[in-house]
């Protein structure tokens, strides 16, 4: 060991000013000692707008479980945007993520990804993952809230052939139907994995309002153990459905899971804001009371730390300097000097000081 340290202050004074570990990012893209990262080996169109995207992380990154999400960075202009992706590989290989082009960030990603780029990483979290002993299971699944399902789909059924899972997913076509061929394969191989689409540009809305269209593609379903990815009206009537199920007099084991990708607001909006003073950089904005501070900096130009964008991961908390906010969730309004505040849900609720 000293030894080693000596040998380690010779490369520091050799590399000076850099620090050894600069030196060997340059052979090695994913080395570093201060930010986690990833170098991509490989980009596989999904459909149109969607893209998979695998890549080698580096030292730091702990395993995931089937279900979870991570924060991804990338650089656009010169400045670092984080966002939060489902991984979509199966548990215990190298991740993977599947993004669909729905902004800048992932346009982005989808668009212009190429092996060997390098991707910022935080460690993979979230608390929708496969049970520990499961059931027979459901999954209800709309759009590219197929992502964190499919994770789950790869690393269960082919290591369990016994696994009894229904998967229904709807998209508008087929064509817009991401791992499409590859879940027709899998359900060909294991008779007891059932894979049901719904397009909805044929027969319309799959419709939740009653237990109808359920009782029809999945007539055992109170049986299962059910998981729910999709756009927010998809998942407000799954969970409409759940709980008027178990509200029942009937005896019922149905039990849901959801994963949300946006969190729903309160309030029908109009309320007052005030000036926002961002003051490490020097810059004053006027905002109203509904929109996010997180979006308010943006646009001002403000680098401004973020995550998941809803108020799940608390990677935009910044101390408020001054001022109160409106929790965009609750309509609650709240300030104390030094508070750490969540800038993806909260807003101006008068003057607002932020230490950015």
């Amino acid at each position: 060991m000293i030894r080693l340290r000596k040998l380690a202050r010779a490369a520091s004074l050799l590399t000076t000013p850099l620090a050894p570990e600069d030196i060997l990012s340059l052979f090695n893209p994913v080395f570093s000692a201060r930010q986690l990262r990833g170098v991509v080996t490989r980009v596989v169109p999904e459909t149109a707008d969607s893209a998979t995207i695998f890549f080698r992380p580096g030292r730091g990154w702990q395993a995931h479980r089937a279900g979870q999400w991570a924060r991804i960075g990338v650089e656009l202009n010169g400045v670092r945007h984080w966002r939060s992706y489902s991984l979509s590989a199966p548990a215990g290989e190298d991740p993977a993520i599947t993004v669909t082009d729905m902004g800048a960030v992932s346009g982005t990603l989808v668009r212009t990804t190429k092996p060997g780029d390098v991707l910022f990483l935080a460690p993979p979290q979230g608390d929708f993952v496969l049970p520990e002993h499961p059931r027979p299971l459901l999954m209800l699944t709309a759009g590219s809230g197929i992502t964190p399902v499919m994770s789950m789909i790869r690393t269960l059924v082919p290591h369990r052939p016994d696994a009894d899972v229904v998967l229904v997913h709807t998209a508008r076509t087929a064509e817009d139907a991401i791992f499409r061929e590859e879940l027709a394969e899998l359900a060909d191989q294991f008779p007891n994995f059932k894979v049901i689409h719904w397009f909805s540009g044929e027969r319309g809305r799959l419709d939740f309002g009653t237990t109808e269209a359920l009782d029809a593609l999945c007539p055992d379903w109170r049986g299962r153990a059910a998981y729910a990815c999709g756009p927010e009206g998809f998942l407000d009537d799954t969970e409409a459905l759940w709980e008027a199920e178990t509200a029942s007099t009937e005896p019922s084991e149905a039990s849901l899971t959801i994963e949300r990708f946006s969190t729903k607001l309160a309030g029908g909006g109009g309320h007052d804001g005030g000036l926002v003073t961002f003051e490490a950089s020097d810059r004053e904005v006027e905002a109203d009371g509904d929109t996010p501070l997180l979006d308010v900096g943006e646009d001002a130009g403000v680098l401004m730390p973020s995550g998941c964008r809803m108020g799940i991961c608390h990677s935009c908390l910044i101390p408020l300097r001054a001022g109160h906010v409106r929790d965009l969730r609750t309509d609650e309004v709240h300030g104390e000097p030094g508070q750490l505040i969540q800038t993806c849900v909260s807003a101006a609720a008068g003057p607002v000081n932020l230490d950015l």
